[in-house]
């Protein structure tokens, strides 16, 4: 069979993995294992305490420092309420499009490495090259950490690593961070004829969350002058305020779902610092006041660094030598490529399908992005076998 061939039967068996975020990924896992095991790679399943979860990490050519990284995640994102034509954990192709959840986020990248992974086996190779799939990317990114942290004990430093998210074969070079929280107030309940018997949680979150719009304004002055981003300045969104049940009762207990991706550092510090002060200043010695078993807990889903635009960047210079791009992005949304780049690897986000196709019912990829993207990863066969 052809390449393209390959990928797409490939791809065929992933997607029928449901892998979404909240369930196992364990046999995708070990689907990918066994298979780069048989080519005579170096493999682990580098799995979660309770086993359910898992990265692969595989590596060929010889072992040391100075390699190639090509990453992707294995997990994907919901298809509750979703209207979908076709089942969406069956690949299903038509007019040159190969639909399926996680199609394009990301599973059609991997389905592209593991066609291509025979060829590179065979040869010989000079330089490491590592494949890099990890779990529990759409929820905070917690297999690139885990990784990264198995990464840093080992002290193997990797020279590049090319994260193939969808970006229709576009070189970026940098996104924000994406920090997500779920802050939670509790109170006490009491009866709604005498709100002063209580402490009213839905009242102190919708003043958390005042104050989080507050900060968003606040956040639009401070955006870099010039920006390569869209929006410009650090964002925070509100996903989600609940609490209470009745008219008649004082809730004693709500939650804030809220996010924010900031360009800098500095923003993200100028957010926790604003909030903590509200908070250790005003609400909760106002709310304790009153019921002295109040708190405001603010627990973190996810804190994963942006991608920073380097001058250097011996990734981006790899990839635009092999596609032939001239010139790299930045891009609002997120990847693990920050994760990468903290152990001091030189990234690049580059992968085939279109990020508005991501998360959407009848998500799909073009057979035409995966032949550009197996164009990439051959020309790249060619890199890692030249004597240096």
């Amino acid at each position: 069979m052809s390449l393209l061939a390959d990928s797409i039967a490939e791809l065929d068996r992933l997607v029928a993995f449901p892998t979404v975020s909240a369930r196992p990924n364990i046999d995708m896992a070990r689907h990918l294992a066994r298979r780069l095991a048989d080519l005579g790679a170096r493999v682990e399943l580098i799995a979660t305490p309770d086993g359910t979860k898992a990265n692969v990490l595989a590596s060929l050519g010889p072992e040391g420092d100075g390699g190639i990284v090509l990453s992707g995640h294995t997990d994907v994102v919901p298809v509750e309420d979703q209207e979908w034509s076709t089942d969406p954990f069956a690949l299903h192709q038509a007019d040159g499009r190969l639909y399926g959840r996680g199609t394009c986020d990301m599973k059609g990248f991997i389905a592209a490495c593991m066609a291509v992974a025979p060829r590179l086996a065979a040869r010989e190779l000079r330089r490491p090259l590592h494949f890099a799939f990890t779990y529990d990317e759409e929820t905070g990114c917690l297999g690139a950490q885990h990784l990264v942290e198995t990464l840093r004990a080992r002290r193997l430093r990797p020279a590049l690593a090319i994260i193939g998210e969808p970006t229709s074969m576009r070189m970026v070079e940098g996104h924000k961070g994406c920090c997500e929280y779920t802050t939670i107030f509790t109170g006490r309940e009491g009866h709604g004829s005498d709100p002063g018997r209580g402490v009213n949680a839905v009242e102190y979150a919708v003043r958390y969350a005042a104050r989080l719009l507050e900060l968003r304004a606040d956040l639009t002055a401070r955006a870099p002058d010039p920006s390569r981003f869209d929006p410009p300045w650090t964002t925070i969104n509100l996903g989600r305020l609940s609490g209470g049940q009745v008219h008649n009762v004082i809730p004693p207990r709500a939650e804030i779902d809220w996010e924010m991706r900031p360009v800098t550092q500095a923003d993200a510090d100028h957010v926790r610092a604003s909030l903590a002060r509200l908070v250790e200043e005003e609400l909760l010695p106002e709310m304790r006041r009153t019921a002295p078993e109040s708190a405001i807990e603010t627990r973190v889903i996810g804190e994963v660094a942006g991608l920073v635009p380097m001058e250097e960047n011996a990734a981006r210079d790899l990839v635009a030598a092999l596609t032939g791009a001239n010139a790299a992005d930045c891009v609002p949304f997120g990847t693990e490529a920050g994760l990468f780049q903290s152990l001091g690897m030189s990234v690049v986000v580059c992968g085939p399908g279109a990020i508005a196709q991501a998360h959407k019912a009848d998500e799909y990829l073009e057979t035409a992005q995966l032949e550009a993207c197996l164009d990439m990863l051959t020309a790249l066969e060619a890199d890692l076998v030249r004597d240096r």
